[in-house]
């Protein structure tokens, strides 16, 4: 039922926002997470609890995997569940800048079957159900067309680019940074950016939702190594991403080293 998952979360990904934005970020409470895992505030707290009542509420069968809320082993014996971050970006939110998102995914056996990701402060709202295609705001969306690695612009933080990670040398590519990984899928399925890559393990939350978005834009989301993404696991944090359209994800792997693989 991944068309009726993308309805239910979306009209709740959009009451999200108005929960966030009833805080002002500079003077929302803060505080740092144990173990350098970064900081949280008032409004993520206030975000997960509405997204967990509401989505719970309608879907009681299945899972929870949220970055505030504290994980349980309950989630891994259910064939479906939501996995949500509450607000992916929150240093941005803090800082008061636009570039922060609501992500929430619903997955089934592994695989996310609807995502939404929305941005508030900028009234973008990203959506895909599995089979049916990504839309930006009811628009419908396709990947950049770039195949060339050279000249493609990329969305990386700048450590990606340091030389241990490219066997046969860095690429010249133009790398540009948004704060929100959620955010830079959301870019790459719309087309605007080629590509995107973290190679630092990464949470299933920041991702989840927009992996889906560009798969249905026509892209290819993997692991750094070019492997398949699978979701809601016992430690729900993936190898890596690389998101691309395919030409350009094929030269992504051959550039760093890996081994290419039958596509997804």
């Amino acid at each position: 039922m991944p068309a009726a998952d993308l309805a239910l979360i979306t009209d709740a990904i959009r009451m999200a926002g108005r929960v966030a934005t009833s805080f002002v970020g500079s003077r929302a409470r803060r505080w740092d997470k144990p173990g350098d895992a970064g900081p949280v505030t008032e409004a993520d707290l206030a975000v997960n609890t509405y997204l967990e009542t509401v989505l719970r509420q309608a879907r009681p069968d299945y899972g929870w995997l949220s970055e505030e809320t504290v994980d349980t082993a309950d989630r891994l014996s259910r064939d479906t569940v939501f996995i949500v971050d509450p607000i992916d970006g929150t240093r941005s939110f803090v800082e008061g800048s636009k570039t922060w998102a609501h992500s929430v995914a619903v997955t089934h056996q592994g695989q996310v079957t609807a995502g939404a990701i929305y941005l508030p402060m900028r009234g973008m709202l990203y959506a895909a159900a599995r089979g049916q295609g990504a839309t930006l705001n009811g628009v419908p969306l396709i990947v950049s067309a770039q195949d060339e690695l050279s000249g493609s612009d990329i969305l990386a933080a700048k450590p990606m680019l340091a030389e241990q990670h490219w066997p046969n040398g860095v690429p010249d590519i133009n790398r540009a940074h948004r704060p929100s990984l959620a955010y830079r899928l959301g870019l790459v399925g719309q087309g605007k950016f080629d590509g995107m890559l973290t190679f630092r393990p990464t949470w299933e939350w920041d991702v989840a939702a927009g992996a889906l978005i560009v798969e249905e834009a026509q892209g290819i989301c993997t692991d750094k190594t070019g492997a398949a993404l699978r979701f809601n696991n016992a430690t729900p944090q993936l190898n890596g991403m690389v998101a691309a359209g395919r030409p350009l994800h094929t030269s992504l792997m051959v550039a760093l080293g890996q081994r290419l693989r039958p596509s997804p």
